[in-house]
């Protein structure tokens, strides 16, 4: 995990911060953003950043399962659009929340500011 940001553009404080390289993304599907609970997802070629707790019963979504377009969490039924960050319809709860991602080079970045 890159610690530092690697350009002007991205100075400390911007709110941007470095998560992993896209390869390991590819690899993995699901990766945790280390310190904070959120996390990067490989979704049919795009990078989606969300947050690590399903906003419906709090479970870690990190050991959901990520299928055509949706995030499945892993403590009940409901699955969420990593679009736009819908619930199954039908569901009592929030969208789930996500977050800006750019990748420059190999790295990803997530915009992580004011929550």
């Amino acid at each position: 995990m890159c610690e530092k940001p690697t350009s002007g553009d991205d100075a400390a404080g911007s709110g941007w911060i470095p998560v992993c390289d896209l390869d390991r993304l590819k690899a993995e599907t699901i990766v945790r953003v280390a310190g904070r609970d959120l996390l990067v997802i490989w979704n049919d070629g795009d990078v989606v950043a969300c947050d690590r707790a399903c906003p419906h019963e709090q479970a870690d979504l990190g050991l959901g399962q990520v299928t055509a377009g949706r995030l499945r969490c892993p403590r009940h039924a409901a699955s969420f659009d990593l679009r736009d960050g819908a619930i199954t319809s039908g569901w009592p709860s929030p969208p789930l929340r996500l977050y800006p991602v750019k990748v420059a080079g190999e790295q990803i970045w997530i915009e992580a500011g004011e929550r």
